[in-house]
């Protein structure tokens, strides 16, 4: 089936326009299904600027959607929605900024994380901001797949999300160690800096505690930051 979006049978007036070229000023002309063209005059490839290129931040079929995508485009897809599902749980917390607060710093800690364990940060990303949209026994996070469905996110994301959220999944995935790292690295962070500890005790936690080498590592940098006790004559 193909895209409503992209089927010239839905179009209206307007699907073709011209614009003009940022490098060298010459005249263009666009198809509203064209992801970038080149300038016949100099050559510049440019993105198309009326393209809602919306759902190519999520879906991993984008590419034979829209042909060959755009490199810059390419490289902010993961961006794209993430920033998407971050005001959708900003606006479901109104000003609850604890929880705002906390949903964004597991999602720092897992994009950090996931990118040196090499996890699918689409799906770790989306998790940390909502995973506490939902209380712990909501059973099968029915807010997190309505702000997930109001972003059009497709069936598969949601599926690997929830999983992800319910901590379902096989324990040994890297995703799911990945976020159970990231979860509770902001966990400790909030325990222990009203309650700081020696430096032995807080390796001891950072040992026990993280189930990735990289959450270990990030974990000894970022607790000592906060949570470490002041030596002592």
């Amino acid at each position: 089936m193909q895209c409503p979006g992209q089927d010239t049978r839905y179009w209206k007036p307007g699907a073709v326009f011209e614009t003009t070229c940022p490098k060298c000023g010459g005249d263009m002309e666009f198809f509203k299904d064209e992801a970038s063209r080149r300038c016949k005059k100099c050559g510049e490839r440019m993105l198309n600027p009326k393209m809602d290129f919306g759902c190519a931040s999520y879906c991993k079929y984008a590419e034979q959607c829209f042909g060959s995508l755009p490199a810059e485009l390419l490289a902010n897809r993961e961006d794209l929605f993430k920033d998407r599902v971050a005001i959708a749980v900003k606006r479901h917390f109104g000003r609850d900024f604890k929880r705002i607060g906390r949903a964004t710093r597991v999602a720092r800690h897992a994009e950090t994380i996931g990118k040196a364990e090499r996890g699918n940060l689409a799906v770790l990303l989306t998790a940390a901001y909502l995973h506490e949209v939902d209380e712990t026994d909501a059973g099968d996070r029915p807010t997190a797949r309505r702000l997930l469905t109001e972003l059009l996110a497709p069936p598969p994301l949601v599926e690997e999300v929830c999983t992800l959220l319910n901590a379902a999944g096989d324990a040994s995935d890297p995703n799911q160690q990945i976020f159970h790292d990231a979860k509770k690295l902001a966990e400790l962070e909030e325990t222990y800096k009203e309650n700081p500890l020696p430096p032995a005790a807080l390796e001891a936690v950072v040992q026990q505690t993280f189930k990735t080498d990289a959450g270990r590592e990030l974990a000894a940098k970022e607790l000592r930051k906060c949570c470490l006790a002041p030596q002592t004559a």
